[in-house]
């Protein structure tokens, strides 16, 4: 027993000095510079050797596919169909057409008409534009995640040790170093916010709230090893006005939070969420709502409308699509806090799914399912874009300008502008969209009739 005790206290020094040495490098490299605001660069050499891999990964299992005579798989990023955009009116005008020479002149319905909406409803199903949106996006490159190419499979071995290597790395070490990244911001977040929020309300208080939230939201990016380009800076929201981003993953927030200062909007939660929740509002005037008030729009309204006219209040931060998209697309924005009347600050959010995939399913994966499957990925990359500010128009409603907002944000980030509601996710389609078609037909027919009954 005796002759283990030297071992012992050789096996313990050791990790103290093991565990001494991390937190010290944490602290040096990270903590440290986060506060600061500044980077050694590491991360993007970081991000350069990655791309370098992926693309030897991807060459070497084109290359061995063909060898053996596999067929790739090749995502079809465009859809399957080759789509115009023509409205019904000419399609089954150019149906008639074709089929018995008749024009749409011809008033009575014609059994043929049926073939349209026949196609569409075929068209629909091999190529449904909307679900689509709410699954991973299938990358064309591999990037060692045997979760985000169909086409991972066993080529060679060098391909599977690299694999197995990338593993080991991700998990043994990323891992753990991001759970002590992440623990640090949040404990900080609460502390800080709560040592903040006894101080008497004035310019000391705001100063510490403003620099307290943005410390821990970059040392939270930092947890999950984000690198952000941020572009137009000077479009940064201003206090009074209201900031709409396109929404793909909770970690929308902190990557926007750690270039600014924002009021979140939300529902109270219980739990972890909770506290941080108690805290941060102590410290900053967040927007909270209980459980039972979320469904009252009047109250929710009159609540953001009294905090944007306040100009010493932050803007607040919305995501009107109300649901996460994978960020492929822009789904419809919710009027409500087009309502207002305040400035909207549009935010274009473009992450490169090359390193990790940030899109949350939430019909699939729960909040420490999908947190663990972003802290094991190779880095999360994206590009902001603050674009200038936009005010509602005298001849526009809340719906038009939310559009208006919607197309600009989509433009500017590549994505694709729909029209959709982001609640299909878990809804089914209202029978207004399905009326919708049959009263376009409907008028088609019967405005004929009435065309020839004034002839």
């Amino acid at each position: 027993m005796f002759l283990l005790l030297p071992f012992d206290s050789l096996v313990v020094n050791l990790l103290g000095i093991s565990i001494t040495v991390l937190f010290t490098l944490l602290l040096v490299f990270i903590i440290v510079p986060a506060i600061f605001g500044v980077s050694f660069g590491i991360r993007k050499v970081y991000m350069k050797t990655l791309l370098k891999i992926f693309q030897w990964a991807t060459l070497r299992i084109e290359r061995g596919a063909k060898e053996k005579n596999h067929p790739l798989y090749k995502p079809y990023v465009n859809g399957i169909i080759a789509k115009e955009p023509t409205s019904l009116e000419e399609e089954i005008k150019e149906l008639r057409r074709s089929g018995s020479g008749k024009a749409l002149d011809t008033p009575e319905f014609e059994l043929s008409d049926i073939f349209y909406f026949c196609r569409k409803g075929i068209e629909t199903i091999m190529d449904d534009e909307v679900t689509k949106r709410f699954s991973a996006e299938e990358l064309e490159s591999w990037n060692l995640l045997s979760r985000t190419n169909y086409n991972f499979q066993y080529i060679s071995l060098r391909l599977t040790v690299l694999w197995g290597l990338g593993v080991l790395i991700r998990y043994c070490f990323l891992l753990p170093l991001r759970i002590a990244l992440a623990f640090t911001g949040i404990s900080l977040l609460v502390t800080g916010t709560t040592v903040v929020g006894y101080l008497p309300n004035g310019r000391c208080k705001d100063f510490l709230s403003k620099h307290v939230h943005l410390m821990c939201y970059r040392i939270c990016v930092r947890a999950l090893t984000a690198i952000i380009t941020y572009h137009d800076r000077e479009n940064r929201p201003q206090n009074g006005g209201i900031c709409v981003a396109n929404h793909t993953s909770p970690i929308d927030v902190i990557i926007l939070a750690s270039d600014g200062y924002y009021a979140m909007v939300g529902q109270i939660h219980g739990g972890l969420m909770g506290v941080i929740q108690r805290a941060m509002v102590k410290a900053c005037p967040h927007v909270w709502f209980e459980r039972s008030e979320v469904k009252d729009r009047h109250l929710v309204a009159r609540r953001l409308t009294e905090h944007v006219q306040d100009k010493s209040k932050l803007p607040i931060l919305i995501f009107p699509e109300g649901t996460c998209i994978n960020n492929t697309s822009v789904m419809m924005f919710k009027k409500g806090s087009f309502e207002i009347g305040a400035t909207v600050y549009p935010v274009a959010i473009k992450y490169d799914p090359q390193f990790g995939d940030a899109f949350w399913n939430s019909s699939k994966y729960g909040m420490v399912t999908y947190l663990l499957r972003m802290m094991t990925s190779w880095a999360i990359v994206c590009s902001v874009w603050y674009l200038p500010p936009m005010t509602r128009q005298p001849e526009e409603d809340a719906v038009q300008f939310a559009n208006r907002v919607k197309s600009a944000i989509a433009r500017q980030g590549g994505l694709v502008d729909l029209l959709w509601d982001g609640g299909l996710k878990r809804e089914k389609v209202k029978d207004a969209f399905k009326e919708e078609q049959q009263k376009l037909y409907s008028k088609m027919i019967v405005g004929s009739h009435e065309d020839r009954s004034r002839s």
